[in-house]
């Protein structure tokens, strides 16, 4: 199918959180999927995906043992490792370098297991509001997430998110035009927030070597498989087609109440859309 390759997210396959020592140890909060990591790998792996992405926090877990129960699921699954997701708040100077030291630990993380992508959301909502150079200070913090995976061999992307103060599509360009990192379009974070997902991967062509599709309905609001929902993802496809992408594709789904059969569903659907040609 085109030259797509297509990978999923473990996230599905239990609740999302994070370590709660980061509370009090910044270097040390990292995104988690409190779930069966084995579990999610095998069936994403039954379901028909090449490659897979984790969070942070689930490839630390394997730090110590220099990941050794990570590349023998790799192995056995026979899926790649495309990416691992991280972030920060990236926008309060008094912590930045414990955040990226953090990251660096992932990206030394990814390098380790073959991935190719290394994956950040962010850029805190202070509880005040958006303040004058909050923007300049998350681009800032952006380049040099760039540059530090550029020295593991790994290209770095940004994931504009909901909840944070790069939502819109006017917030996008602003930090784009400040920072060269890549653009990972997470098609239901941007539909959610009012953009149109397919005029950004066409605005912002250049910048995308690594994309999250997913599904969003609008009410009531959530997150649901590729093809559902409110979030033209079939236009979306349509636009990478047009901009001659290639590389991963990586479906994701927060939540479902069968994770694997939520996997199948948005793979079947992707297919279908790039079989219409």
């Amino acid at each position: 199918m085109t030259a797509w390759k297509m990978a999923y997210h473990a996230n599905c396959w239990g609740a999302l959180g994070g370590d709660a020592v980061g509370v009090t140890s910044i270097g040390r909060l990292a995104y988690r999927t409190f779930g069966d990591m084995d579990r999610a790998a095998r069936e994403i792996a039954a379901a028909g995906y090449e490659g897979i992405e984790f969070f942070d926090g689930n490839v630390l877990d394997a730090e110590a043992e220099d990941f050794a129960s990570l590349r023998r699921l790799l192995d056995e699954t026979g899926l790649a490792l495309v990416a691992v997701y991280s972030g920060g708040n990236f926008i309060f100077a008094d912590i930045l370098e414990e955040e990226l030291a953090r990251i660096e630990r992932a990206a030394d993380a990814a390098r380790a297991l073959g991935a190719e992508h290394l994956v950040v959301g962010g850029g805190a909502t202070r509880l005040s509001g958006v303040r004058a150079g909050d923007h300049d200070a998350l681009a800032a913090a952006l380049e040099k997430v760039v540059g530090l995976a550029e020295r593991r061999g790994l290209k770095a992307q940004y994931h504009p998110h909901l909840s944070t103060i790069v939502e819109r599509p006017e917030e996008i360009a602003r930090v784009f035009a400040k920072t060269s990192i890549g653009f990972c379009p997470d098609t239901a974070h941007l539909a959610a927030a009012g953009g149109d997902p397919a005029a950004l991967v066409a605005e912002h062509a250049g910048r995308i070597s690594y994309v999250h599709l997913k599904g969003w309905q609008r009410e009531p609001f959530a997150f649901v498989p590729v093809g559902q929902g409110d979030c033209d993802n079939g236009a979306v496809i349509r636009a990478l087609r047009t901009i001659g992408y290639e590389g991963w594709v990586c479906n994701e789904l927060d939540a479902w109440p069968d994770p694997a059969a939520g996997a199948r569903e948005s793979l079947a659907f992707v297919k279908a859309e790039v079989g219409k040609g």
